[in-house]
């Protein structure tokens, strides 16, 4: 999940799509469309190669911060950086690609000058590594970006988890290396999250932190090693400070600023929203469980309380059945955001229109808040995690209060009139 620039013109048009809110975060990455390129001879014992890291910025799509890799080939011409991805919302389909899951991304190439004005007009602070690369592994390094700036090969089949910028900055450099890089990161882990970070930086804004927390399943909770975490542009610079060469030396000749960060700090932590949703869970059960003696304020109350609950359930089964974002595959919040949740509309027209509730949608009704209860009970099996405890309590009471201010208003009337399925 990682940003830099829509493509031109996007940034407005983003604003119009609020479709974008279940999974953005989940989408995150580059774009520009000039193409320079090397020139085609050049002393390679000149030549200096370090990766440039971006702070995040305020659109949603730069939450993730950005990198790119800087040739410079030491003779006073333009230094490039390769930058991995670029989405554009014009391109055709776009839309249908981007929640199938199948979106594709493409490796430009850029003026180091031109593309850090533009990252200083955002106030995006910047930085560069100089890496200690000896002539082979900077002659295979630039032959990796050339291979992957050939036209043929540009695109790539975007994961906002395991394959976006930062991991093919990551895998350009471990691949130049001979398999260094991942030697020394993947057997050591900080017991992070795909999760924890996604919702560090992505939380907000707030509809993006939300669409993030409630679509992301079990995979995104799988303990992630230090070469993992390189999903994120920040963690792979921390990662390069660390990497040493085949003499022992740091890979990192010198570190600079380029530009200095104007916006706010990145979290360290991702947010617990729990016990503020635990009150507003319990509050809202207790406003719904006062209804049950006004037919017509509950039937509104309850409706819309499904409806939403199905209409999100229906898109959480889908990003599982029918999508490739395997980030969203076995969400436990199905459980809770149930589609089923919709078959209960008749009920609410029912108590509007004081009548009693027919069996089968009692049983119905008890179904749901049995499997609004699993959700809960999945917390205490060890072969099954996923951190959802901020939705369990905020929608386990609401399902109870409905099960029951249902079922009192029900036995209220007299007159049982079957409803119509």
């Amino acid at each position: 999940m990682v940003s830099d620039r829509a493509a031109p013109g996007s940034r407005a048009r983003a604003r119009h799509w609020p479709i974008l809110w279940l999974l953005t975060g989940l989408m995150l990455v580059t774009g520009f469309h000039a193409k320079p390129s090397l020139a085609t001879s050049f002393n390679i014992d000149s030549t200096r190669i370090g990766v440039v890291t971006i702070e995040p910025g305020q659109t949603y799509w730069e939450r993730f911060g950005h990198n790119a890799i800087l040739i410079d080939l030491g003779d006073g011409s333009e230094p490039l950086l390769y930058n991995f991805g670029m989405f554009d919302f014009d391109q055709p389909g776009f839309m249908g690609k981007f929640i199938a899951g199948q979106m594709r991304y493409r490796l430009t190439v850029e003026p180091y000058r031109r593309s850090l004005a533009d990252y200083q007009a955002l106030g995006r602070g910047a930085t560069l590594q100089w890496l200690a690369l000896d002539p082979d592994q900077r002659r295979e390094l630039i032959a990796i970006l050339q291979w992957n700036a050939l036209p043929e090969n540009v695109y790539y089949r975007y994961d906002y988890f395991l394959d976006n910028c930062s991991t093919r900055v990551r895998d350009a450099l471990d691949h130049a290396l001979g398999g260094r890089l991942q030697r020394q990161l993947i057997g050591r882990s900080r017991g992070l999250s795909y999760r924890f970070e996604a919702m560090r930086l992505g939380a907000e804004p707030l509809w993006m932190g939300l669409g993030m927390s409630l679509g992301l399943g079990p995979f995104a909770e799988r303990p992630l090693s230090r070469w993992d975490e390189a999903f994120v542009p920040m963690r792979l610079r921390e990662a390069l400070r660390e990497v040493t060469t085949a003499d022992g030396s740091p890979l990192v000749l010198s570190e600079q600023s380029l530009l200095p960060h104007r916006l706010h700090e990145t979290a360290v932590a991702a947010p617990r929203w729990w016990p503020r949703f635990l009150i507003l869970g319990v509050a809202l059960a207790v406003l719904i469980g006062r209804l049950h003696a006004r037919p017509r304020a509950l039937a509104w109350a309850l409706g819309s309380f499904w409806l939403l609950t199905g209409l999100i359930g229906l898109g959480l089964a889908g990003l599982w059945l029918a999508s490739d974002h395997r980030a969203a595959w076995g969400n436990e919040n199905l459980l809770l955001f149930d589609p089923l949740a919709l078959a209960l509309l008749p009920i609410a027209w029912n108590l509007a229109r004081r009548r009693t509730i027919g069996p089968w949608q009692q049983r119905l009704l008890l179904v749901i808040l049995l499997l609004a209860g699993a959700a809960a009970f999945l917390k205490f099996l060890p072969f099954r995690f996923q951190d959802n405890i901020d939705w369990i309590v905020l929608m386990l009471p609401i399902h109870f209060a409905a099960w029951s201010a249902t079922r009192k208003a029900s036995k209220a009337h007299a007159v049982v009139v079957p409803a119509a399925v």
